[in-house]
């Protein structure tokens, strides 16, 4: 019996490594696909937690700047003309509305999308039409001075403080941008 491997024999041997390493690639696509499923579920989920610990103190916390808010919403969602648009928290009144976006981390990136987003609110909430508009971001981190840029842009920021669940870093001589009717 010869221990030399044939031809075929290499070929062979390399086909079936081939198709191993087809099977591994497979499982790991796989697994990437779950991972990407899990972090998806827990970054929804973190979210709906922060934006339900957030509603209560918000009421509160405009009402004492002088923002006379009666209501609290959270989760609005609108489809007009094919596109959507989903509101975390809104509080109003009858003469004014403040949308709010809530994100675990709040970067520059992210006023400059809720920017564009406050300025089509009442296309896709057309009932709050007439009414000032103001935008306002939580960050519980908050990276890039993206509370500085949001700030300069007219936008209420909050964030999460050691007395209370969150506080308006606004100073109190801050005028918010009205982005009603479209502006």
């Amino acid at each position: 019996m010869s221990s030399e491997l044939t031809k075929e024999d290499i070929l062979r041997m390399f086909a079936e490594t081939d198709e191993r390493f087809k099977e591994t690639d497979k499982k790991f696509k796989e697994t990437d696909e779950k991972i990407k499923e899990l972090a998806g579920l827990f970054t929804g989920q973190w979210g709906k937690l922060i934006e339900a610990m957030v509603k209560p103190s918000a009421l509160n916390l405009f009402q004492e700047r002088g923002v006379k808010v009666t209501e609290t919403h959270q989760r609005l969602e609108s489809y007009r003309n094919g596109s959507q648009m989903e509101v975390d928290i809104l509080l109003t009144n009858d003469t004014e509305a403040v949308v709010m976006e809530v994100k675990t981390t709040l970067k520059v990136e992210d006023v400059r999308e809720f920017l564009e987003k406050v300025r089509q609110f009442t296309f896709f909430f057309p009932r709050y039409k007439g009414l000032k508009i103001y935008g306002g971001v939580i960050g519980i981190q908050i990276e890039e001075s993206a509370d500085k840029f949001a700030y300069r842009r007219g936008l209420f920021v909050l964030a999460g403080s050691g007395e209370g669940m969150i506080k308006i870093l606004n100073d109190p001589n801050f005028r918010p941008q009205n982005f009603g009717d479209g502006i």
